[in-house]
Formats: C-alpha cells, sequence, structure tokens
C-alpha cells in the first residue's frame, strides 16, 4: 500500500530537519576553537548558498552558540563579509585522572581555557575517587560557572582502553582500573552528559585540529610520560578508534624481543624499552620539566641511554609507519625531549628501517600543545554531542 500524502509530507519534513540539523552541525564545526571564519569562508567551505549560511549563522545565533563582528580590513572589491565566532560562555567540563591527580578543566567552544584546577592524590584515585574529586572540584567552581556560563557537558581523557560505547574504562593498569564504568561515575557525580576516551586518542585530535598536526589528516601520535607511551592514530581526518575504540595501542608494539615483560603480559613492549623513568635516572634528573635543558646542555654527545631510547622509538615508529603510512608522527611528552636531543639520528633511523614507499613523506616533529592538550582533547570529546545537534543545548 503506497504512502499517504500525510506521511510522505511528514517524511520529507524529517528528513529537511535532519539536514538542517546536519548544516547547523557543520557550521559550528567549522568555526569552534578558531578566532572565526566570515561567512563567505564557510560559504566556500561547506558549498551551501550565501543565504543558506546567513539562515543557519542567524539560528546558531539564536541559540547562543555564536555570534558576528565587525568584518576585517579587505582590499578586495566588494562589501567585507562578517566574521562569525564560537561563544566562549559556553563550555565543556574536561577530566583526566593521573596516577597522581586528577586534572579538572573549564573550556569555552571558541578554544577559550577558562580554569584547569590540578587535585593532587598521593596514591592513583579510583574511578569513584575521581569521580568525587570533579564533582569537589566543581563546587569549588561555582562562582565561574554561575556567571553566565552554559555547560554543554564533561569529556575525559583516561590513561586506559576505554569502551567508546558507554565509558567503561577496560583496563587503566597505571591507575589500577578494571572494567570501571568511569562515564556514568561522571554523570551521577556532576549531573552532566558525560563522554570518555583513550587520552593520546584525544591528544592525537588536539594535535591535529589545533597543535603540530594541522592540516594533516593522516598522522600518528605518542606522548611519553610517568604512566608509559600512548598512542593515537588520525587517518582520513578521522580518529582510527577500531571496533569498540581500543585501537592505537602503540606503547604495545613489540620493538625488543629480548626485552622486559610488561604490565600488558607481552615482553619487549614499546614504553618497557623507551621509559620516562629510566631517562631520568641514566641522566640524574628529579623533575621530568628539566630532561630539555638537561639533554641540551649533554655537550659530551647523546648520552647512551638517550641514544639507546631512540633506538628502540625509532623501531616502534616503522612499526607505525609501515602498517599506517602517516604523513606525519607527532612525539610529545619526553618523547618531544628525546626527539630534540637528536632529531636527525632518529629520522634517519625511521627512514633506515621503514619501507621506502612509506618513508618518503613522512616527517616526525614534536607536539605543540604541550600539557593542556588533554585538556583541548578532552573539550572536543564533549562538544562532539553539541556539534551533532547544536539545538541539544536547548533542550
Amino acid at each position: 500500500m503506497p504512502p499517504t500524502r500525510g506521511a510522505a509530507r511528514s517524511s520529507l519534513g524529517s528528513n529537511l530537519d535532519g539536514v538542517r540539523q546536519h548544516n547547523l552541525g557543520a557550521i559550528l564545526q567549522l568555526v569552534h576553537g578558531i578566532p572565526g571564519r566570515s561567512r563567505s569562508e564557510l560559504t566556500r567551505a561547506t558549498g551551501l548558498s550565501r543565504s543558506t549560511i546567513g539562515a543557519l549563522v542567524g539560528e546558531l545565533a539564536a541559540l547562543g552558540l555564536v555570534s558576528e563582528e565587525e568584518p576585517r580590513e579587505t582590499s578586495g572589491v566588494g562589501r567585507p563579509s562578517p566574521i562569525v565566532v564560537a561563544n566562549p560562555r559556553v563550555v565543556t567540563v574536561t577530566v583526566n585522572p593521573e596516577v597522581d591527580g586528577v586534572t579538572v578543566g573549564v573550556v569555552g567552544l571558541d578554544g577559550t581555557v577558562h580554569r584547569t584546577v590540578h587535585h593532587a592524590t598521593d596514591a592513583p584515585p579510583t574511578a569513584q575517587g575521581a569521580a568525587r574529586i570533579v564533582s569537589t572540584v566543581l563546587d569549588g567552581l561555582k562562582a565561574l560557572l554561575d556567571s553566565g556560563l552554559r555547560v554543554a557537558g564533561v569529556g575525559a581523557a583516561v590513561p586506559g582502553s576505554v569502551r567508546m560505547a558507554d565509558g567503561v574504562v577496560r583496563m587503566a593498569p597505571h591507575l589500577e582500573w578494571v572494567d570501571e564504568p568511569f562515564g556514568a561515575l561522571l554523570e551521577d557525580a556532576t549531573g552532566l552528559p558525560a563522554l570518555v576516551a583513550n587520552d593520546a586518542s584525544l591528544g592525537a585530535n588536539a594535535e591535529r585540529l589545533y597543535g603540530a598536526g594541522r592540516g594533516i589528516d593522516d598522522l600518528i601520535y605518542l606522548n611519553g610520560g610517568a604512566g608509559g607511551i600512548g598512542g593515537g592514530v588520525i587517518t582520513h581526518g578521522a580518529p582510527l578508534t577500531g571496533n569498540s575504540g581500543y585501537a592505537g595501542e602503540l606503547g604495545h608494539t613489540l620493538v625488543n624481543s629480548a626485552g622486559v615483560r610488561c604490565h600488558c603480559g607481552a615482553v619487549g613492549c614499546l614504553e618497557t624499552e623507551v621509559s620516562q623513568a629510566r631517562l631520568l635516572e641514566a641522566l640524574g634528573v628529579v623533575d621530568p620539566a628539566d630532561l630539555d635543558e638537561v639533554m641540551a646542555a649533554d655537550g659530551a654527545g647523546v648520552h647512551a641511554e638517550v641514544e639507546r631510547q631512540l633506538g628502540y622509538l625509532a623501531v616502534g615508529i616503522r612499526n607505525a609507519v609501515n602498517i599506517l603510512n602517516p604523513r606525519r608522527v607527532v612525539l610529545g611528552g619526553f618523547l618531544g625531549a628525546l626527539l630534540d636531543a637528536a632529531p636527525q639520528v632518529l629520522d634517519l633511523s625511521v627512514r633506515a628501517q621503514s619501507l621506502s614507499a612509506s618513508a618518503e613523506q613522512v616527517d616526525v616533529v614534536r607536539a605543540e600543545l604541550g600539557s593542556g592538550v588533554l585538556t583541548i582533547g578532552a573539550a572536543e570529546l564533549a562538544f562532539t554531542r553539541l556539534i551533532a545537534d547544536p539545538t541539544a543545548l536547548q533542550r
């Protein structure tokens, strides 16, 4: 039986609403986190007509998500186009549990970091304890949050394997978490919708959007810290998540078959051979922030431990280059200090070991976002829900 005329109209209306929602999200995606884009830039980027762009920007402005500013000075012909900027007062709460505490941030839709607070702990926090800390920190930020901010949700960056569908942390060994429903715990503690993902995967996305990976659609991000080495992969401009969200664990690729046993159960993982703790001990450094200065002052050449770790890091990068064919490899944390200690050594070693076709266009660079990378990455995660449905904040 063919659909009735009323049913056909209903279906058409639903399709049009879906297109409108998609277009609103596309505009919001283009303007958030950057200084702003002109209407004409949005027209070129989306392929939509000027009148449609005007209507969409007007709707986003009515929703309180963007505003328009006076156009930039231009020498071009014709009337300059207004600049569309994201509203910094629309924010997300960011969470990063670590072995020494929990960092909580408040980040605006325009990329403004309004506040970050690190709540230190004497031991790795439990998942329940981390959620309670977030609630306590937000209580302390009540004056800021009540100053006209609109909170879209919570994004959490966790150093472990996270099931993206429900925010369950399957394993975060350095935090000693196993099958912890961290997303649900955060929602209960804050009363806000929460999304959780692997920290290095979020760092990869942050570096692609705002750091060393800007303009690069295929990149690998490796970050080294006290808890080991995390990895994230961007392919064709999108995060590589795998079936359940566990992809990118490059710290657990084999680099030394005669190495020590890793906490994951395997032998000779990248993060057991390339270790911040071993580097600090060898160089006699207490504070990881001093690594760059100490290695730069090593006038006698590259320290033996630095050279050893660079060799195994090259093997790990080679594995990733051969398998994933990235355009760029971005190194964060103490891995960036290793790179700067002998950039030519690492570059030549990677190229000598990799398949020539994969290695000929890849470069290895240091991350640019520094300690703020996980705050930015977690904010991006939380904003994905708003960008997918810009009207959600009104409901």
